[in-house]
């Protein structure tokens, strides 16, 4: 059965994403059916990041400046602290996300992808995970952090680290096929 057939979803990523957390959520949305747009601020390839060394190259569908937030039904943030810490300085992206939250359509965030939440100012008073590094900086957003494989708020899909795909996925196609951000929590 194909969950997300008809859906269009978004994934912001530059170079130095972690390629298990781009790669294989893609996969699974794909696999469900979903048409899957991967953003950059470039239309040019971006190079994943593996075992602490720089992996495969894939094509960016649209560069950031060519699309809006009311073109997807959801959103994926996959982490790596290369990709992040770049995504979090580059405005449109910032603004892509806000907007994005603001359309009540589901986001999933995993390890480092919550950083890119933090710049966009859209975390206060939500409950999330994270790779184990950045909850000081979630805390000092006003995010209740807790050390789960998975967690999901209000249409918000987090997780800590490639170990946790199988639940992350599981949930991410759970709360993309809702389409709209409810009051779910574990």
């Amino acid at each position: 059965m194909n969950r997300l057939t008809g859906k269009q979803i978004a994934v912001i990523a530059t170079n130095g994403f972690e390629e298990s957390e781009l790669l294989v959520p893609v996969l699974a949305l794909r696999n469900e059916g979903a048409h899957v747009d991967i953003i950059s601020s470039k239309k040019e390839p971006i190079r994943g990041w593996k075992d602490n060394e720089w992996s495969k190259s894939i094509k960016v569908d649209k560069s950031i400046d060519q699309v809006s937030a009311a073109d997807y039904d959801a959103l994926l943030i996959p982490g790596g602290t290369l990709n992040c810490d770049q995504l979090r300085q580059c405005s449109l992206t910032v603004n892509f996300v806000e907007n994005f939250f603001e359309t009540g359509r589901p986001i999933a965030a995993i390890c480092h992808g919550p950083q890119l939440l933090i710049e966009a100012d859209v975390v206060t008073a939500r409950r999330l995970t994270s790779y184990a590094s950045l909850r000081t900086d979630l805390e000092n957003a006003g995010v209740e952090w807790v050390d789960m494989s998975v967690v999901v708020d209000n249409g918000l899909v987090t997780s800590r680290t490639p170990d946790d795909l199988p639940e992350f996925i599981s949930k991410m196609v759970e709360e993309f096929e809702k389409g709209t951000q409810s009051e779910a929590r574990p």
